[in-house]
């Protein structure tokens, strides 16, 4: 038996008599039900085709459906059916992609091809992809370089004062500083309870002329934070810890919000802050 929504003009007269009967018409509605059962049907060979469920075609078909251009268009059903394409052609390079749907109908991300992974071909890998790529050089027989030499304190507070010195920080104000905090380190014995000494001494902030905030933040830059869920972090270990583990001072510039840090806590010309 042929329903009357299987014709473009029956399809037309039911979406309007659905939307003019107000909230759960779809629900309850006989006719409606009728529908998704025949949209269901309807969209099932292309769902396969794109690898995807036919109850997402058949959602699909009912987002469209309930749109003011699927019941205004000369032809519903074309209107339905593109709709459906578009959204079917969506999940299925979704599903290629590993991203969301709404990510996928955008070009900078279809343009892309499905992700691979290394197990899935039998090829060599340098075939696949060149940059893995190794030249085989001939062994060359050279001394092995010397160890390097640790960093000590001294070299870690001048390098601090040379990052704090590159970043804004006028260099004697940076020396004064990392002399300040290093002297308070070297009485306390340990970093944790250095800067919880330091923190609340007025006598620094005074003297370099610095409020708390700033003083906090240089505190856990030098010094690291002091949350113990940060404790093995590059943040919980501080400038002074990384340079004395043998981190480079390009690593450090390397860091953004290290860098943004120190430059916005660089004392300003001109600005006086009451500590």
């Amino acid at each position: 038996m042929t329903c009357s929504f299987e014709t473009s003009k029956g399809l037309r007269r039911l979406l309007i008599r659905l939307r003019v009967s107000g909230p759960g018409a779809w629900e309850h509605d006989p006719e409606a039900r009728a529908l998704m059962v025949y949209t269901e049907h309807k969209y099932k060979a292309l769902a396969l085709k794109h690898r995807c469920d036919p109850a997402t075609g058949a959602t699909a078909a009912f987002e469209a459906m309930r749109t003011y251009a699927v019941r205004t268009a000369d032809d519903p059903w074309a209107v339905v059916t593109m709709a459906v394409r578009a959204s079917l052609i969506a999940e299925e390079r979704a599903l290629g992609l590993l991203c969301s749907v709404d990510q996928a109908r955008r070009p900078e991300f279809s343009q892309h091809h499905d992700v691979r992974r290394f197990s899935e071909s039998d090829a060599d890998l340098p075939n696949i992809l060149p940059v893995l790529a190794v030249v085989p050089v001939d062994p060359v027989e050279v001394d092995a370089p010397p160890a390097a030499r640790p960093t000590t304190a001294l070299e870690a507070l001048e390098r601090t004062i040379d990052l704090f010195a590159a970043l804004g920080w006028p260099r004697d104000t940076a020396t004064c500083l990392l002399d300040y905090i290093g002297g308070r380190l070297v009485e306390s014995g340990s970093r944790p309870r250095a800067h919880a000494a330091l923190r609340r001494d007025g006598t620094a902030r005074a003297l370099l002329d610095i409020d708390q905030t700033v003083w906090s933040t240089v505190l856990r830059i030098i010094l690291g934070n002091p949350n113990p869920d940060e404790a093995y972090t590059c943040d919980g270990h501080g400038v002074l810890v990384r340079l004395l583990i043998g981190h480079h001072v390009t690593e450090l510039l390397d860091d953004d919000l290290l860098v943004f840090d120190i430059h916005e806590t660089a004392p300003r010309p001109g600005a006086r802050i009451n500590a």
